[in-house]
């Protein structure tokens, strides 16, 4: 059990954001499957309808997707977190928003439903939002500031890594008040049909998730623990304990997963189970694995 931005966790394996978050029944069916808590759909101020088919497709090192924040609109989701509520774990609502006054207004408008706010600053395929707001560090702050003086639940940001420098975006989300960061979302890239010519996914463009971006990601969180105050989720590409253990090292106080869901819900419980054997066998705590790359060899 451990305690992030004042959550209670059973486990530190989450369910990332865009995962069968869509409805409350797939959050609770995560959750009875060992999650320690779980981050819905990324929920914004009005409907929208994503981008046109394929809009996700594998590759041989992970998936690309191209879903443009698909979802209900804040105003109707309320329901399916009421449903989610049943759960027994936090839940965190990831939103999103074209500036500060958007992403302010969903946020107080399901405050009451949530454990916490994510915000979804770094999806890199939807115009006019997540990086496209996210890559900015004074839109950052000012967008953070705003919804953490509007809400009484711990926020988190959501970074991209499609930046020069992820540590300048983590510190404007700091100073801007954020309780935490989640590090990193998908990385822009695409996949072009040799038989046609054309690119593969509807949007053109997407993002790349699963094995292929572990490195990024614990690179990303190697880098923000070095640079910041809070603490760091740390997701990309984690489907087995030791990519969980080897993200806290980095300094993530928790680990999300995405597409690994796809062999089975059964990965929250495993990665949990191998988390607690390495800290059996090496006789410590999750929060003693925390950073402890950087502090190899220091006196």
């Amino acid at each position: 059990m451990i305690t992030i931005t004042g959550l209670t966790l059973k486990t530190p394996t989450l369910l990332a954001a865009g995962i069968l978050g869509t409805t409350g029944a797939s959050l609770l069916r995560v959750a009875r499957n060992g999650a320690g808590a779980v981050v819905t759909k990324s929920i914004g101020c009005d409907p929208k309808a994503g981008h046109s088919n394929p809009s996700m497709i594998k590759t041989e090192c992970g998936f690309l997707n191209a879903l443009g924040l698909p979802n209900p609109g804040y105003q109707q989701y309320r329901e399916e977190l009421q449903i989610a509520s049943a759960a027994g774990v936090p839940v965190i609502v990831s939103i999103f928003g074209a500036d500060a006054r958007e992403f302010t207004k969903v946020a107080v408008g399901l405050c009451d439903v949530a454990d916490a706010i994510e915000l979804n600053l770094s999806c890199p395929h939807a115009d006019r939002y997540g990086a496209s707001v996210g890559v900015d560090p004074s839109i950052v702050r000012e967008i953070t500031s705003s919804v953490k003086e509007a809400v009484d639940i711990p926020v988190w940001a959501k970074l991209t890594p499609n930046v020069t420098e992820i540590t300048e975006i983590g510190l404007a989300a700091q100073e801007g008040g954020a309780d935490a960061v989640v590090a990193i979302n998908t990385v822009r890239a695409m996949a072009i049909d040799i038989e046609s010519g054309h690119p593969i996914l509807g949007n053109k463009f997407g993002g790349l998730s699963g094995t292929g971006v572990k490195p990024i990601a614990v690179k990303c969180v190697y880098d923000l623990y070095a640079a910041l105050d809070i603490p760091i989720i740390g997701v990309g590409g984690i489907s087995c304990w030791q990519d969980a253990i080897e993200m806290m090292l980095a300094g993530a106080s928790a680990v999300q997963i995405g597409s690994a869901v796809h062999v089975g819900l059964s990965v929250f419980a495993e990665v949990a189970e191998g988390i607690s054997g390495y800290c059996l066998a090496n006789g410590c705590e999750v929060e003693d694995i925390c950073g402890m790359a950087h502090r190899v060899g220091v006196a």
